[in-house]
């Protein structure tokens, strides 16, 4: 999920650990089981100039910085019942890494990426400029 934002942040225990300011996007990374290292690559290449920033431009056209969070509730599923499963999330051990590795392959793009703590209880604050929110699958 990406947000075109005017500034963000996100917050852990009264921290701020990752921050953009100005022009940029806040993606929220979700992984499920089938997601591969290659796809991680694919999505970093597509956010690095997906042209949806002011003036149809890209963060490789501007330099405007990604603030990249992982996301697991993007996965849930809430269809039956009242409460959301997680079932087509993957666990721990298998997302970090590639969230790791989305954010290694936009800092080797050139990117400026700052990041959320997986796993840490954050608290993200963003201003949307449009509003414009888009899903990226790969």
């Amino acid at each position: 999920m990406v947000q075109r934002v005017n500034g963000a942040r996100v917050d852990v225990a009264g921290e701020t650990v990752g921050e953009i300011v100005g022009e940029g996007l806040c993606v929220l990374v979700g992984v499920t089981h089938d997601d591969t290292p290659e796809k991680a690559a694919q999505l970093a290449r597509k956010l690095w100039s997906v042209r949806i920033l002011d003036g149809e431009k890209s963060c490789s056209d501007t330099g405007a910085g990604l603030l990249v969070i992982s996301q697991f509730t993007l996965y849930g599923d809430a269809r039956k019942g009242r409460r959301p499963t997680w079932n087509a999330a993957a666990p721990g051990p298998v997302a970090e890494p590639l969230v790791d590795e989305v954010v290694a392959q936009l800092r080797a793009l050139g990117a400026h990426v700052e990041t959320g703590r997986f796993g840490a209880d954050m608290k993200v604050s963003l201003t949307n400029d449009g509003p414009f929110t888009v899903l990226l699958e790969v």
